[in-house]
């Protein structure tokens, strides 16, 4: 007999509670021994004051339990609210998004057969939500990488592929132009993938691997990308086979998970009896497989699964000729719960895994680390905006221990050579290399201090470093 368990539970906002409710309902019928602790989280928490959208209370509950079923949440627009959802990811260390997704063709339109997963990472990326307005024209987003984040991701996802039977990883970077941040995580990839020699590995450039997915998902199986790449292409991958309220997703991390649909809260159809409750109870499956459940997680599926190729259908995934009955969200509940411990005719019911994914991580070096030039940026907004102006400005600052190498507008080099067809905005990188010899912070003090008693408005410096020996920032372009 299965042990009971305890979970966390939130119902969110927009059409979060009416397909908690219907999930809830299935997980009831199916006669899984799950108890629940409810907590509040969202629009309301956020209104109330608490600009993080959960209070501690509701901390300690996730906290107490193995897994948390979220639905979804709205985040008031303004008033610099932070994502919940990336919040509760990143504070729990729910470093992988893993999202599966299968064409039910042709009970359910789709553009193409597919049978593949997303391995996202989930904490790093542009999604840290590190982001600064440097000058009346300019803003800057950081995109944060590190090693040990992406051996992670990249393990996982080979370790997921071991389990359940899958054949290739593919990887997706876009490291022609990020040759740093995004050539890092394709250089982890192949050192990892070099343990694993039953699984095919390979890399495809983010766009046209993007494309891929819409055009010949079957030539893929799972895919292993970086955080705001994941997130695009898992909603494609979601929409090419049929709908994204269809798709769950786990967010697993070390002992804990949540799981939620993919899709938003859709406040305009709330209430309305319409809603697709498919994502919420494929992650509820998702979260039945984690907690060793299996059995369970695999008549829950069938019985949907039952619904659908009998034409059962939410508005969402209606099409004449294919769909028998349009339902709304209590209905196709009803439906499923009716089909409990059926199995379908013709689609097939996914694997299964009761065991949770571990593994080890490489040790890591601390590598060898050299102070070889610095970029100074400036918020200068003269009329004219000639680079040539303010070279010939920053050369008279220069002093000996630097030699003073370019100046870039948006990434552009402007000077020396500065062409009047590139535009330029009011923020500037100078670029500052040794002259003769090793620098230091010292050095590099004083060469700000210099620029500053000039009357020049440095917004931001960046040391630039070799490591180990090999150069460990960005060329601009034209240098």
């Amino acid at each position: 007999m299965t042990e009971t368990q305890t979970i966390t539970i939130a119902k969110g906002d927009g059409i979060g509670p009416e397909i908690m409710d219907s999930t809830l309902e299935i997980l009831k019928a199916s006669g899984v021994p799950l108890k629940y602790e409810e907590i509040e989280v969202g629009k309301q928490v956020y209104l109330g004051g608490n600009t993080t959208g959960i209070s501690e209370d509701a901390w300690a509950t996730i906290r107490r339990n193995k897994a948390f079923l979220k639905a979804p949440i709205t985040t008031p627009q303004g008033g610099g609210y932070k994502s919940l959802n990336v919040t509760i990811r990143k504070t729990l260390g729910l470093y992988a998004n893993v999202r599966p997704c299968k064409t039910f063709r042709p009970f359910i339109p789709a553009f193409n057969d597919m049978d593949m997963v997303i391995v996202r990472e989930n904490e790093e990326d542009l999604y840290a939500g590190i982001e600064y307005q440097q000058t009346s024209e300019a803003i800057e987003a950081v995109k944060l990488i590190s090693k040990p984040g992406s051996e992670r991701i990249i393990r996982y996802a080979f370790e997921y592929a071991k389990v359940y039977g899958r054949k290739k990883v593919t990887c997706m970077t876009k490291d022609n132009i990020m040759k740093h941040t995004d050539g890092m995580f394709h250089r982890i990839f192949k050192i990892v993938s070099k343990e694993y020699p039953e699984i095919e590995a390979e890399h495809r450039i983010i766009d046209i691997g993007s494309a891929n997915v819409a055009s010949n998902p079957e030539d893929l199986d799972v895919i292993v990308t970086l955080n705001l790449y994941g997130d695009i292409i898992s909603d494609i991958m979601a929409q090419v086979a049929g709908s994204v309220g269809l798709s769950g997703s786990a967010n697993v991390g070390q002992g804990r998970a949540m799981f939620e649909a993919i899709h938003g809260s859709a406040p305009d159809i709330a209430g309305k009896d319409i809603a697709n409750p498919c994502g919420l109870l494929h992650g509820a499956i998702l979260m039945l497989d984690y907690l060793g459940m299996s059995d369970y997680a695999r008549k829950i599926e069938a019985a949907t699964l039952c619904a659908l190729e009998e034409g059962i259908h939410t508005g969402d995934l209606f099409q004449e000729g294919i769909t028998k009955r349009k339902v709304g969200t209590k209905e196709f509940t009803a439906a499923v719960i009716r089909r409990m411990g059926k199995e379908p005719k013709n689609i097939k019911v996914r694997k299964r895994n009761a065991k949770e994914i571990s593994f080890g991580m490489s040790k890591q070096v601390k590598s060898s680390k050299e102070l070889v030039g610095a970029d100074l940026f400036l918020d200068w907004d003269e009329s004219k905006r000639q680079a040539s102006v303010l070279g010939d400005s920053i050369l008279k600052l220069t002093g000996d221990k630097f030699s003073f190498g370019l100046i870039t507008n948006r990434g552009v080099k402007v000077w020396p050579g500065d062409m009047p067809e590139t535009y330029a905005s009011d923020q500037w990188r100078l670029r500052f290399m040794p002259s003769n010899g090793k620098i230091t912070n010292s050095d590099v003090i004083e060469l700000m201090t210099r620029v500053t008693e000039a009357g020049f408005d440095i917004i931001k410096l960046e040391n630039l470093y070799d490591f180990d020996g090999e150069r460990a920032y960005s060329l601009a372009q034209g240098e």
